[in-house]
């Protein structure tokens, strides 16, 4: 059994925490998260692997959008597999147009095994409107400044 943690990204609490049995796929977790803060679950939706300071890595997308159908996809990483140890983390976006992000956690693990899922703890109501996001990329040592493309200004490209 896996107890999990999700966390809506919003300045109001808004939590859930879940347990499910840890045989389940990324697919079915998705539905539950989704049910839980009171989705449907018929909107796209990915995973993103993370690291211990919620940096976004690796998508894990709702379908297999590969021409071959061999890269990954939620039905196809077990939960158990994905994030075998407590407090092991997941980005979850639900919904690309509204951008819902929930922080998801593993909070507790056992060899206990349940039937079916249950909410176990319900903090707060999710807003009417997803909250806006703001991507703004880090600023990198390497940046070009604008004084080093003065010198092009000399050049005629018009005759290329």
């Amino acid at each position: 059994m896996y107890k999990v943690r999700i966390i809506l990204d919003t300045k109001k609490d808004v939590i859930r925490t879940i347990t499910v049995n840890n045989t389940i796929n990324l697919e079915e977790l998705h539905f539950l998260i989704a049910k839980s803060f009171g989705f449907n679950g018929q909107e796209m939706a990915s995973f993103y692997r993370t690291d211990d300071e919620w940096n976004q890595g690796e998508e894990i997308p709702l379908f297999n959008m590969s021409e071959f159908g061999d890269e990954i996809s939620m039905s196809s990483c077990l939960l158990n597999e994905t994030l075998p140890n407590v407090y092991d983390k997941l980005i979850y976006v639900y919904d690309f147009f509204s951008m819902w992000t929930f922080y998801v956690e593993v909070i507790a693990i056992s060899k206990k095994e349940i039937d079916g899922t249950k909410i176990i703890m319900s903090v707060g109501e999710i807003p009417d409107e997803a909250p806006e996001k703001e991507f703004v990329a880090e600023k990198s040592d390497d940046e070009f400044s604008d004084d080093e493309f003065d010198s092009f200004e000399d050049y005629d490209f018009d005759n290329y």
